[in-house]
């Protein structure tokens, strides 16, 4: 009888080539190389459109003095495609784990098309802790026909393909083969033309997080192995000598305090900070101070919201370490302070752990409230029953749906569709820009209503408790400036709309006395440069908190109480 030996076994000698795993082919017969240089032929021309645009922008396009240099790019992109397919080229490895890349690649190319962003650790981050409503919104036509196009029918394409695998040891010799020949490549492409890829990399180096699928592979497996690190952390104090400090006038009245937690509000839209649209009709109505010139620690959710509510500054600001320390809601906490958090959000990214949490969407207020979602003011629906068992000072976080996108238009009511037409898709590229900007400002235009009723609401409580509200933004958001919308982009690169944001603070009359705040002087410090590195400080001298955490240097009212 014949003796056959088959991929993976043998010693090479004699034995001849055999497809693993057994296919219906309706494709040529091919080897493992050229399913390696094909695919990376294949990511390198398709799958990498922003990649190559942002290249041109950066070199004012292709031209007879840098084509060769974009000749070399693209080969140094194949060869290391190349190599990193190869080390998928074993039996049974091989086509599950490119159907994965194809189908992954294909979602991640859409995304960096069609809203400008890039698919750093920070970005994969979000895309992890983003809950199945906001999956929802995003998931349109021109989605699903990018994925068939690139992600699905490539692997259709190659799982119907009769791959060829040699005996091991000769497999073997061909990926190490191969593996030398993309380093020559390499070295011979990048080699004549090292000073220019020194100043890409010196003064660009954000591209690399363009390349298709090598960014978000890369970024998962780091977010994956900080994860694994994180887990085993303990959780160390921050002001654990935390206590109510004295004051200037007697307390006949507790302190209350709402903190506005917004989302992706940015600060250009607010006509309170000189935008020609009325966006702020019941704000410009209210005795508030604006702080203008306010930005935010992080271009993203999943970094800013836990950024500012840590005791550390952006500058030093990292996930892994913040989870290494309290913040500011449980420094408040040592101090005595009841602290409830509301949430029509996405969820809290672990800042309320330890603090009581509400969570708005199981209400179903009919009248805020649809299948999907609620408006914002359902975060004030039931909040009366909170103060009636509240016997101590007391902060109350609501953290907005606000702005957030793409679908703008679900955001508000249709009551606030003031400026129209507006965009009533999440598929951005189907409207103007015009009406992007108008389903955007209208939801700012609720917000503003909102803020309104959380005002009335504490002055509706003065008689029991001295109030205040602050409101700040996690991060801003890109409309269509330079093809880019949402936000997330890597904050040395993000542009302003994407980082100045709104910080306003109200203060009731009571308050003002029993905190020795003079709002006449804020108004005149409100143009001074802040920031989310500001707000653990503020937060605490505005509730009187006193503990060696505290930096009055960095207390917004300070100077002014």
């Amino acid at each position: 009888m014949k003796r056959h030996d088959f991929a993976g076994g043998g010693d090479g000698q004699g034995a001849t080539a055999v497809p693993c795993p057994p296919s219906l082919s309706f494709a040529a017969r091919i080897g493992t190389s050229t399913v390696s240089v094909g695919l990376a032929l294949f990511f390198t021309l398709f799958a990498n459109s922003s990649f190559w645009g942002t290249l041109a922008a950066i070199f004012n396009g292709p031209s007879p003095g840098n084509i060769a240099f974009f000749c070399s790019v693209f080969f140094t992109l194949v060869a290391l495609l190349t190599m990193l397919i190869s080390f998928l080229s074993f039996c049974y490895v091989l086509k599950p784990a490119v159907v994965l890349l194809l189908i992954t690649a294909a979602l991640a190319g859409y995304f960096m098309d069609s809203y400008g962003v890039m698919l750093d650790r920070k970005m994969i981050q979000n895309v992890v802790e983003t809950d199945p409503a906001e999956v929802f919104e995003l998931l349109n036509g021109s989605l699903f026909y990018h994925l068939a196009l690139l992600g699905v029918l490539p692997s259709v394409f190659l799982w119907r393909t009769e791959i060829r695998f040699e005996p091991f040891l000769k497999e073997l010799y061909k990926k190490m083969a191969l593996v030398v020949l993309c380093l020559v490549v390499i070295a011979a492409s990048v080699l004549p033309f090292y000073k220019e890829y020194m100043s890409l990399g010196r003064n660009n180096g954000h591209i690399r997080y363009l390349i298709n699928p090598t960014s978000y592979v890369y970024a998962f497996g780091s977010t994956f192995r900080r994860s694994l690190r994180s887990g085993s952390v303990a959780l160390m104090p921050v002001g654990a000598d935390a206590r109510l400090a004295g004051i200037s006038a007697p307390r006949s009245k507790k302190n209350l305090v709402v903190l506005v937690v917004g989302e992706a509000a940015r600060a250009r839209e607010f006509s309170l900070n000189g935008y020609s649209r009325q966006t702020n009709p019941v704000l410009a109505g209210e005795d508030i101070i604006n702080y203008d010139n306010f930005y935010a620690c992080g271009t993203s959710t999943a970094v800013s919201v836990p950024c500012m509510f840590s005791h550390l500054d952006r500058d030093s600001y990292s996930d892994s370490k913040a989870k290494k320390y309290e913040n500011l809601l449980d420094v408040l906490t040592h101090a005595g302070i009841d602290v409830l958090w509301r949430d029509n959000n996405s969820g809290c990214k672990g800042v309320c752990e330890r603090v009581a949490t509400e969570k708005m969407s199981p209400l179903q207020v009919e009248e805020l409230c649809s299948k999907e979602e609620c408006y914002d003011e359902i975060l004030l629906s039931h909040l009366e029953q909170h103060l009636e068992n509240l016997t101590s000072d007391g902060l109350i976080v609501l953290h907005q749906k606000g702005s957030h996108g793409p679908a703008y238009y679900l955001r508000h009511p249709p009551g606030f569709t003031n400026f129209s037409p507006e965009c009533a898709t999440g598929e951005l590229e189907e409207c103007s820009q015009a009406e992007i900007a108008n389903a955007y400002d209208n939801t700012i235009l609720y917000t503003d209503y909102f803020l309104g009723r959380v005002i009335a609401f504490l002055k509706k409580n003065e008689e029991r408790f001295n109030t205040a509200m602050v409101y700040v933004s996690d991060h801003g958001q890109s409309l269509g400036e330079n093809n880019l919308y949402l936000h997330g982009l890597p904050y040395i690169i993000a542009p302003d709309e994407q980082k100045h944001i709104p910080f306003i603070l109200w203060l009731s009359q009571g308050f003002e006395a029993v905190s020795g705040i003079d709002a006449t002087c804020l108004q005149r410090q409100s143009s001074a440069p802040s920031s989310h590195d500001n707000l653990f400080h503020s937060m605490l001298g505005l509730m009187a908190v006193k503990t060696v955490a505290y930096n009055p240097d960095l207390d917004l009212f300070a100077r002014c109480r």
